[in-house]
């Protein structure tokens, strides 16, 4: 029992890591590494590989997630977003793992099939072969290229938004910020790429913006995120007290009212302009956010 316990937390931060990827939610991600442990204790074969039985346990549970009837309702929202996390917040033995999960990579994850994203993440991110990944998602090697292929030419396009240099992120971020509190469609204009898209996650169940109707899918284009946030600075009281913090690796800013966090606010960024703007407003996706001073 000692052994497998310690054996199980030293793959632990991977496991927590690959779950979050994959399910985007990390109170999720915790339920499935605890039932790998559960899975992990009661196996009543030997087991040669333990990191490749685990790796394998948790992709498969994470699969069946988001098979399930309630991940498909959720994964079809054209708002949802992943749950930002603050990653001092969630153990000094997940920073490793969790670093430079970007907001912006994991949007871009979900817009694949499930089995895409588990053969894009073992391939590219845990650096697992086609024939290790055929034999964990028990498909030929041929089929892992072919989902790889899949996976790369959806991301290969919007991925250049994920290199801009951490000085210039929070540079735009906070201008952006700054610009659409104050209601400056102009300013926003000049820092929002012309295709820019807001995406303004408010939970499942839906939620209006004061006056506004509902937002339940993205903004796009710079003009029309512009017109929006300028309504909504004249129409709708402050989110909070603004503050600057570091979210999935990178630049972030979050409200606070009541001491408690009320929306969070990222960005993807390239060749000096703004390309996403994304917007957690959901309470139950603030929850693994620490209160930056």
């Amino acid at each position: 029992m000692s052994n497998d316990l310690t054996l199980f937390e030293t793959h632990r931060p991977l496991l927590r890591s690959l779950a979050y990827r994959m399910l985007g939610d990390l109170a999720q991600a915790e339920d499935i590494v605890q039932e790998a442990w559960l899975r992990w204790q009661g196996r009543t074969a030997v087991v040669d590989a333990p990191k490749g039985f685990l790796v394998q346990t948790v992709t498969r549970l994470c699969l069946n997630e988001l098979d399930s009837a309630r991940s498909r309702r959720e994964e079809s929202r054209g708002d949802r977003l992943p749950e930002p996390v603050d990653l001092d917040l969630v153990g000094s033995d997940a920073v490793e793992a969790l670093d430079q999960i970007s907001m912006a990579f994991l949007v871009l994850l979900q817009r694949l099939t499930p089995a895409e994203r588990a053969v894009l993440l073992l391939h590219e991110v845990f650096e697992m072969s086609h024939s290790e990944i055929g034999a964990l998602l028990e498909k030929s090697e041929a089929a892992c290229r072919q989902l790889l292929g899949r996976a790369r030419a959806h991301l290969n396009s919007e991925r250049r938004g994920l290199q801009t240099s951490r000085e210039e992120h929070r540079r735009l971020l906070l201008a952006f910020v700054e610009a659409s509190r104050n209601g400056e469609m102009d300013r926003m204009l000049a820092l929002l790429a012309e295709d820019a898209t807001l995406v303004i996650d408010t939970g499942p169940e839906g939620k209006r913006v004061g006056p506004i109707r509902n937002v339940g899918r993205p903004v796009e284009g710079a003009t029309r995120i512009a017109a929006f946030l300028a309504a909504v600075a004249r129409q709708v009281p402050a989110f909070g007290e603004m503050r600057e913090c570091v979210l999935n690796g990178e630049p972030a800013v979050v409200y606070v009212r009541e001491g408690r966090p009320a929306a969070a606010i990222l960005i993807s960024a390239a060749d000096g302009e703004i390309r996403r703007v994304f917007v957690q407003v959901d309470p139950r996706r603030l929850q693994h956010l620490g209160l930056p001073q």
